[in-house]
């Protein structure tokens, strides 16, 4: 294949029939190799141009959502924040970004009631509990203030479980599509225990502690009865605490026993036989017929441009090595 269309001839080799050819030679393998250096630098900055111009697009493409946000809110509406995905203190559902919109939310002018749209299997119980908190103190400040109440509605897209209902029970009613799944009410810890394994090949555990309980829930060490038993004294006292949370929002508004804080799920339309949930409807619908506010506003707080390429970078470089390790499976069930 002929590559002469796209580069210039260069001048052939000096021969070494040629007098003085080792000059020649050498001043010719210096420019071919300044020549390749120029090559090289041009291919760089045209692949550093193309990486800028593409951050500039994504940056105008997400400041153009916020200007159309910005301009949409001078009218009459119903704000929009999503809770999605695991509730943790370094997630796109941490309490502070909930919190922030929530407050932003309730300042706004023109927000007629809000909608937390969650799509959650749960995550951590403070921060959970920090959303739920600081929506009942947000509601009882705004009524204070403006005489009259901010309706604030949950919505259950396909999962609003354990934290995320923990979440949900914080609103004035919550509504679900018939296939949600609803509930898993309840607190769990998760370990391994190798022991057996180790002693199998001969390994040795050295564990060395300040502190009888300091190695508590180690891997690799058995798990005392004493220790078992404490745990399972914590995991109660935060069951406690959830329970109370569900039965303070929902009220009497539950119809089930027991079963409901067993830490089992349903589906949306046996929730709302259940009292879990008030109805079936979607955010669109929540914000129609039940706010009177048809147009909807999204104040979930964003990650920044560079937080966010980042994280997903990092996701799919660990799903990478998850997947060459054979240890990435299918999504799992609500914790």
């Amino acid at each position: 294949m002929s590559w002469r269309f796209w580069r210039k001839d260069r001048e052939p080799m000096p021969s070494p029939d040629q007098p003085d050819w080792e000059h020649a030679l050498i001043n010719r393998m210096a420019v071919e190799y300044l020549h390749d250096q120029r090559a090289r630098r041009r291919w760089g900055l045209a692949f550093k141009l193309l990486i800028l111009f593409y951050l500039i697009g994504l940056m105008v493409a997400t400041f153009s959502n916020d200007v159309l946000d910005g301009l949409s809110s001078t009218e009459v509406h119903t704000a929009l924040i999503e809770v999605k995905g695991v509730i943790s203190a370094d997630s796109d559902a941490s309490a502070d970004r909930i919190i922030s919109a929530l407050r932003t939310a309730f300042e706004a002018d023109h927000v007629k009631g809000i909608v937390l749209r969650i799509n959650s299997p749960g995550g951590s119980p403070v921060q959970a509990g920090y959303i739920n908190d600081e929506v009942a103190r947000l509601k009882e400040k705004y009524k204070k203030e403006h005489d009259r109440d901010m309706p604030v509605y949950a919505v259950a897209v396909d999962l609003c479980a354990s934290g995320g209902y923990y979440v949900a029970v914080g609103a004035d009613a919550i509504y679900v599509d018939k296939a949600s799944l609803v509930g898993s009410i309840g607190v769990r810890i998760d370990s391994f225990g190798f022991q057996g394994l180790m002693e199998e090949f001969g390994i040795e555990r050295r564990l060395l502690t300040a502190g009888a309980n300091k190695g508590i829930l180690d891997p690799f060490s058995p798990l005392p009865e004493s220790q078992r038993q404490f745990i399972q004294r914590v995991l109660d006292r935060l069951h406690r605490q959830f329970i109370a949370a569900v039965k303070q929002g929902r009220g009497d508004r539950l119809k089930g026993g027991d079963e409901l804080f067993s830490g089992l799920f349903w589906s949306g339309e046996e929730a709302v036989d259940l009292g879990l949930a008030d109805g079936l409807g979607s955010s669109s619908y929540v914000a129609r017929e039940l706010i009177g506010a048809e147009k909807l506003v999204d104040y979930t707080k964003k990650r920044d441009l560079l937080d966010s390429v980042a994280n997903r970078l990092g996701v799919r470089i660990g799903n990478g090595v998850l997947e060459s390790l054979g240890l990435l499976g299918e999504a799992g069930l609500p914790h």
